[in-house]
């Protein structure tokens, strides 16, 4: 392949790659924003959930 036409099609990729960027921007920035509650954030503290045993034994309306 000649060096300039790889150069032309290279240039014509980063075009197109150029395009798809900014038209990704432009949908990001005109996407209203969420409605609602925000999502909880992850905390990396180590807390966890304590898990009760008897939460099962405990309601004795379920059949199971």
């Amino acid at each position: 392949m000649d060096l300039a036409k790889a150069l032309a099609e290279l240039r014509q990729q980063r075009d197109n790659i150029d395009q798809a960027i900014m038209s990704l921007e432009r949908l990001a920035a005109d996407r209203p924003r969420g409605r609602g509650r925000p999502p909880g954030r992850k905390s990396g503290s180590g807390k966890k959930r304590q898990v009760h045993a008897v939460a099962n034994e405990g309601n004795k309306s379920v059949p199971g």
